[in-house]
């Protein structure tokens, strides 16, 4: 039977993350320092540690989404759950606001009249917010998707992707797309991701800004 470890409120996260980085030592795992707090607080989220071999991100990707985020850019999400999620009072400190249209009545009206999904809806409304945006995406591989055929036809070219979408229908497609694609981005390949991943991401370059609420 394992051993009941009693550990402190205020501790328990610090211990996790002790276990993690314990656990891929042992794996002979090595993530790259500036990669590490974002791939570290994806395994805690999920306690999945495939994530570690799995994440990919652009050439210097952290710093990137760090400077988007320090002059002000909104979280655009294709999901209720992942901007739940997100630490809104540490974005707000640095200007920014986090978005989801996916559930309003007129993008869903939209949608319909147009035969599309909300999700390109909501990319579309995204892309006319008029400030950067980092795209938060862990549910819908149609809002990346979207968002590329935009690039392709010159009409909007996304700051930042964070593409994590989970599922079996063209996640793993749309996700190629963006990994062949001159936007920065983090974007974890094949089925895995999620509304809590996404929203993970996005809190470990908020706390590596040194906002915690």
């Amino acid at each position: 039977m394992k051993k009941i470890e009693y550990v402190l409120p205020s501790e328990i996260e610090k211990r996790s993350f002790e276990i993690i980085e314990r656990e891929l030592l042992e794996q002979g795992i090595k993530i790259p320092d500036e990669q590490k707090p974002v791939t570290m607080r994806v395994i805690h989220t999920s306690a999945d540690f495939e994530y570690a071999e799995t994440m990919c991100y652009s050439a210097n990707a952290i710093e990137i989404a760090k400077k988007l985020i320090a002059s002000g850019a909104d979280i655009v999400t294709d999901t209720n759950m992942a901007k739940a999620g997100i630490n809104k009072k540490a974005l707000e400190k640095f200007g920014g606001q986090v978005h989801c249209f996916m559930a309003d009545d007129d993008v869903a009206a939209e949608a319909k009249a147009r035969s599309v999904t909300r999700a390109t809806i909501s990319m579309e409304r995204a892309s006319r917010l008029g400030k950067p945006v980092i795209f938060a995406l862990g549910n819908a591989p149609t809002a990346m998707i979207s968002l590329y055929e935009m690039m392709e036809k010159k009409e909007f070219v996304p700051p930042f992707v964070i593409g994590v979408p989970v599922g079996f229908v063209n996640v793993v497609a749309a996700k190629e797309l963006f990994l062949h694609s001159n936007v920065p981005y983090i974007i974890n390949k094949g089925r895995k991701g999620g509304s809590n991943i996404a929203a993970a991401i996005c809190n470990a370059l908020l706390y590596e800004l040194g906002v915690r609420s």
